[in-house]
This record gives C-alpha cells, structure tokens and sequence, in this order.
C-alpha cells in the first residue's frame, strides 16, 4: 500500500504537542472534585470547612455554597436528546440531594495546584443515605427503584418501521429468536477530558480537548447568560475522543463558573480513575430479536427490540438508540422490519455517542442471528448472506426503518474479505480438526455491515474559509477540531490539489471559535465527506472569484480567463498569467466563505474472523481478521488505513475483553484502573489485514464517505460468531461479550452437559 507521512506526526511523536495540561497561565487554579463512593442515595449534608483551612486551597464549595451555579445543559443535536424526556429530571453540575451515579460530584475544591486541591478534597466530609441502586435496564424498567420520585425510568420510547403481521411469523419455515447483552464499555481515549477557563476583561478562553468547540461556545455562553461573542474555545492537541468529548459535562459546567465568579483562571484535568469513573458511556443495550425467513432462506422479517441502558441522565443520549433501531436492517432486503426502543434510566454514568454509536448495537443483533437462522436452516452462513444482500443496481435503497442507503456492493466486500482469509482453506482446516479429537476447535465467523456517516439532518453542514496572503499562502478555516483523525495532513492536501498549488503553501486553522466564527466539529465520521468536500467547494469559490478579479485587472470577460496550477492566466490574445501573490498584491486580500451540507452516507464493509477455542481453558486465539471497509473515494489512504486498524482493536475490545461490571450496591468494580477493564494491549491484537472497496457516494462531490468507525461495527460480530462456530454452539445467549475465558469455559460446558443428556 502506497503510504504518506502526517504532517503532524513529527510533533506528536517528538513530545512537542501541546494540550491543555501545558498550557501555562500565571495565576491559574486547579480543581479537584469530591465524588460519590455510593450508586445511589439521599444527600444530607456536605461540610467543606475543613478543606478552605488547608494550606494552598483557595476555595472548596459544595452546591449549597452555590445557589446560581446552572444546571447541566441538554442537547438536541442529532436528536440525542428531547425537551420531554428532560422536563422534570434536572443535571445537576454538583448533587444537590440525590446521587444518582456512582463518583457524581458532590463538591468542588480549588487549589494553587493539583496537589493542593486533591489534599483539600480529602478533607471535605458529607453524609449520603443509601438507597438501592439499579445498573441494568432489566432492573429499571419496573420503577421499583426510581431516579427521579414521581417519573418513570423509562425515559423515551421510539420505533422504526411498521409492526410485522402475525402471519409473516406463521407462515415461515424458519423463525429464531435470540437476546442478546450490549456490554457497557468505556472509551478510553489516551487524554482524558480537560477544560482550562480563562478570564481576560469581560471575555472567557476556554481551552478544552474537545470536538465540538463551537457548541461548547453556544452552551457556555447560555449558561452564563452572555452572549456568545463574549466566549472564545480554543481546541489545542488531544489525545483521542471516540465521541466521549463533545459535550458540556458536569465539571465543565462549575469551572467555568467559577473561573467567571473568582476572575481566574481554573482548570481541571481529568486523571484516569476519574475518566473511568464519570467519563461517559458506551453501548449499553438489552436487546431481544426475531427473524423470519422461507424454506430457501430469503429473509421474510426481522423485529428486534431494545431496552437501552442511557446512564442515570437523559441530557446527552437519551435518543442514541434510535440509531440502532434505524440501522436495524443491516446490508439485506428484509421485507418487514420492526425496531421498538425504551431508553431506560439506570445508576450509571450517562450512556453517550461512542465510536459507532448505535450501528454497532445493529450490526451484532442482525449479523449473529444471520448465523443463527443459518444453523437452522443447515445454510452456509455466507450463502445465506449472498441470498438476501440488497443489490447493487437497487440503490438508492429505501430500508423499511426509513434510512436511504445512498450506494453499496455488499456482494463485493465480502468476496473480498473471504479470498483474503483464505475461507475454503480454513474451512478444510475446521473439517480436519472435527475429526481430531486431540486438535483445539477452530471456527470463522463473518459480520457484514452498513453504518451512517455524516451526521443526521440538520448537522449534515459545516462552515470554511480560505484565504490567499501576499506570499502566495493560504490559511484554510473550518469548523472541525482533531483528536488524531489527520486533519493537518488530509485537509491541506485537498485544498492543495483543488488548486493547483504544492501542499506546503496550505496551512490548517481549526478548532478556534475566533478564527472560525460558525462550525459544528469532529465526529459521526464526517472529517472527509463534510468538511472535505466543504473545502472542495471553498477552493472552487476561491478560484472563481480569482477569475473575476483577473478579468477586471485585464478588463477582459471573465470566461477569456482561466486558471491552472494556481495561477490565473488568459485564453486568446496575449498571454497573462498571475500567480496567486501576484493577485492578492494586484488586488487587495483574497478569501472566501463558505457554508456547505452534505447528504447522509452509508458506508459498509464485510470482516471476518478465524477464531481457535481451548474449551478447558475458555481461551479464544483470534488466527486471523481481515477487515474489508467501503467508505467511497479514500482521500489518504495512509489515514484511512489508521482508522479502520484503531477501530477494529476496539472491536476486539469489546469481543473479548472490555465490560463495565458492578459490585451488589452498583459501584463500578474500577479500583486497580486498567487492571479491572480491561484494553486489548500490542500482545494481543491478532494479525489484522485491512483491505478496501470503492463505492463512491452520490451524496457529495468527492464520494467520500465516514471511515473512522468500521472495525467497531463489523468486527466484534465476526469474532462471536467465529467462537459459536468453534464451539457449534446453537444458543447465542450462552456467548454474552465479552468473551471471557470464563464465560467461554462456561459456554462450553453447558454445551458438553446439554450433549450428555441427550
């Protein structure tokens, strides 16, 4: 594979980036939070006395001490969340008289340094009454147990697609049924969240890691009641997001507010235990399926309902599992598809956008019970696949749940995916293993997926700019801010080719709410097909604009001016030609605004995994995946390439190893950090082959659709449904992720006792 060096790589691999953690501001304090060690309870009081006499402590407050610190705000990006799913359930930014998540903030401490503050905290006291906790949705969804006294823990319902006739069911050869446990996960990025607040007269500078540094603005400001002018957020380095840094948390909310109150500067770095403790959620589903199917498996229904774990607040997520209802369909013409959801409340911290965000939760539910209804017809898993695969001359494809695929050939990638593994040779080497009584079991497993890029209506836009200076440079604006997606690298170029001109006259700004007055920011996978094709649009803008200003210099009409390789020149007659320098000195600052929107994309994929299984011991040794990702025309193959590697190790995090588990009152078994959660590390990510295909996307100009999110969605299915087949195990509730070697022990001996009694 043909590969390009990232512009920024030098500097974040050298130790020369800068995030908010260096960021040196004289006078500056540092917070320290004093969190919950209970799930659940009533506040009675907390004392903050002792903590104002430690030396270097400037401040501690608990929220009696602050009568105007604002609520937590909601948002309806996205549809994420809904006015009446929040009426009522107000987020306080620190526990007024509930605790309602374990680690929720119960005061604030304000040092000269961390050191200083942390000391302060331990001297904070507070009286909390327990009270029985819930951490499931099984668990909430009786309101025998409720968060908020007087409203249901169900806190939004939503369905996609029409209810199924009974008789679709009757009349099938085949029907299964299956439930499935969406683990909670943790993102886990390298930087945990940080925000850094700065007065400077009758502004504020924040400085957060953060990807959405214009919604930040507009929420702060609200908060604060000012106007958002009076608000500039500054995105520096950060160290990785997954969709975990894009909102206005809790402890955002006081140290702006404080930092506003005391005139100084304040800032807070989220240390690890923290991050693992009240960073937002991922996943998190209960989900029950059915699927229908003729004597020839053609795919006749599918009804699959969800009991969504949304965290103990409704503010952020309470909608994310409509994405898993919309999605539902996966890459096959199901006639009759039905998804109902209930987003249900629990004792944890609030479930949010994780990379993949909702499709993953569809992927897993369809793409196992496509193996499962194969068993049972006694299909090869991939025939059954090839037989119900909507068609590449069917696009655009309207899907029963109400989303538009814009383009696709499921067909292609997953033939791909199979010649790449080698699937008839494993398949030989399986049968030879059967026979050997002594040989471990070795199963495949393949998941095909499709997922939504872009963002939903109403987000599908973003704001640029591009200016030409007097050397012939150009500065391009835009409304993104990076967590490691390239930016530096992919946009630059871009522009750069547009233009005619060498990548190096190109310079990236973004991430500055003062240099970019308007922007939406990073994430649903929309880096290349918004704000690339935002900047495609800008640099033709720019070049048109450059015509006419040649023609007026020239007094020529403008078609009688062309442009090539960044320069202007003329068509007939004399020769003219103007580099870009020349204009702008000709005819004063060149530059452009734009605002562009896209359609929504729907890339898609096929992954799959070899899989050997030591019953004994319940190890799974993951032989070989090979990942085949379609995200459109690949603007740099060296990023995606990145992003689809990144994203499959996640995959087979949440296969194998992560998971959010709880002790009898609903804390998070956390206290030795990464030893209790755990990551998959360099030994054990398998050899992993990434391979590609090229739909191009009608949706934009450029083709290009999301590739940040792949592995996340395709690869934890192929990895369970490589161990089933190991194992040839019928019930899909005996493999719950993630798979554990005691939970695979386990699997199979269940298997071995339900073999003996036959």
């Amino acid at each position: 594979m043909e590969r390009w060096t990232r512009r920024e790589d030098e500097r974040l691999l050298t130790g020369k980036g800068r995030y908010v953690a260096d960021i040196h501001v004289p006078g500056c304090l540092d917070a320290a939070f004093v969190r919950s060690k209970v799930a659940h309870g009533s506040l009675r009081s907390v004392d903050c006395a002792a903590a104002r006499d430690v030396p270097g402590v400037v401040g501690a407050w608990s929220a009696a001490d602050l009568p105007d610190l604002p609520p937590v705000p909601y948002t309806l990006l996205a549809r994420l969340s809904t006015e009446e799913a929040v009426a009522g359930r107000e987020w306080p930014a620190l526990v007024k008289d509930r605790v309602r998540y374990p680690g929720e903030a119960l005061a604030v401490v304000l040092g000269e340094d961390r050191y200083r503050a942390e000391d302060g905290a331990a001297e904070v006291t507070a009286v909390v009454d327990p009270l029985p906790a819930v951490v499931t949705p099984s668990a909430a969804l009786d309101d025998s147990v409720r968060l908020f006294d007087g409203l249901s823990n169900t806190a939004l319902r939503g369905e996609a697609g029409a209810p199924i006739d009974p008789a679709v069911w009757q009349d099938a050869a085949a029907v299964v049924e299956a439930t499935y446990r969406q683990q909670l996960l943790m993102p886990s990025p390298m930087e945990c969240r940080t925000i850094l607040a700065v007065p400077e007269g009758d502004r504020l500078t924040v400085w957060s890691g953060h990807q959405m540094p214009h919604r930040l603005r507009r929420e702060l400001a609200a908060l604060l009641g000012w106007s958002a002018d009076r608000i500039r957020v500054v995105v520096p380095d950060t160290g990785g997001a997954f969709g975990s840094k894009s909102a206005a948390f809790p402890e955002f909310v006081v140290v702006a507010y404080l930092a506003v109150t005391l005139g100084r500067p304040v800032r807070w770095i989220e240390d690890r235990l923290e991050s693992m403790l009240v960073a937002t959620r991922g996943r998190g589903q209960d989900q029950t399926v059915r699927l229908a199917a003729d004597a020839e498996g053609r795919l006749l229904a599918y009804e699959l309902t969800i009991n969504a774990d949304v965290g103990a607040y409704p503010h952020l997520g309470v909608g994310l599992p409509m994405q898993t209802a919309w999605m539902a369909p996966g890459a096959y013409t199901t006639p009759h598809v039905h998804a109902t959801l209930r987003s249900v409340l629990t004792n944890t911290m609030v479930t949010y956008p994780y990379r993949g965000a909702g499709r993953p939760e569809a992927a897993i539910a369809i793409e196992r019970t496509m193996d499962l209804l194969a068993r049972r017809l006694g299909i090869d898993p991939i025939e059954l696949r090839r037989r119900n695969f909507i068609p590449p001359d069917a696009f655009p494809y309207d899907t029963p749940t109400g989303r538009r695929y814009d383009s696709g050939n499921y067909a292609a990638a997953l033939d791909l995916a199979l010649e790449t593994v080698g699937y008839e040779e494993w398949r030989t080497e399986q049968a030879r293993r059967r026979s050997d009584p002594d040989a471990l079991p070795l199963g495949i497993g393949v998941s095909c997926y499709v997922e939504r890029s872009g963002g939903e209506p109403g987000g599908l836009h973003e704001f640029g700019s591009l200016e030409v200076h007097e050397d012939g440079t150009v500065t391009a604006r835009c409304g993104a801010a990076p967590s490691g997606q390239g930016h530096e690298t992919v946009f630059p170029a871009l522009v750069a080719k547009t233009l005619g001109i060498p990548e190096a006259q190109v310079r990236l700004v973004e991430g500055d709410t003062d240099e970019q007055p308007e922007g939406l920011g990073s994430f649903a996978s929309r880096s290349a097909q918004v704000d690339g094709a935002m900047f495609q649009q800008t640099a033709g803008l720019l070049v048109e604009q450059a015509r006419e200003r040649a023609a007026r210099l020239w007094d020529l009409p403008v078609d009688k001016v062309a442009w090539a390789d960044g320069s202007v020149h003329t068509t007939s007659g004399d020769s003219a030609v103007l580099g870009l320098a020349e204009l702008v000195k000709a005819t004063g600052p060149l530059r452009v605004e734009s605002r562009y929107e896209a359609g929504m994309a729907f890339p898609f994929g096929a992954h799959v995994a070899v899989t050997e299984v030591d019953p004994d011991l319940g190890t799974v040794n993951v032989l070989r995946l090979v990942a085949v990702d379609d995200c459109g025309v690949v603007l740099n193959p060296t990023v995606v390439h990145g992003q689809a590697y990144g994203s499959a190790v996640q995959g087979i995090g949440q296969a194998l190893y992560e998971g959010m588990t709880f002790d009898a009152d609903g804390v998070p078994h956390l206290a030795s950090g990464f030893l209790d959660y755990l990551l998959p590390t360099y030994t054990e990510i398998p050899p992993i082959e990434i391979k590609d295909t090229c739909t191009p996307s009608p949706s934009t100009p450029l083709g290009a659709k999301g590739a940040g999110e792949s592995g996340c969605i395709g690869t934890p299915a192929a990895i369970v449904n490589a161990v089933a087949d190991a194992l040839r195990i019928a019930d899909p509730d005996l493999l719950q992720m993630p798979l554990t070697p005691d939970s695979v022990w386990r699997a199979a001996r269940a298997l071995k006792h339900e073999e003996g009694v036959r």
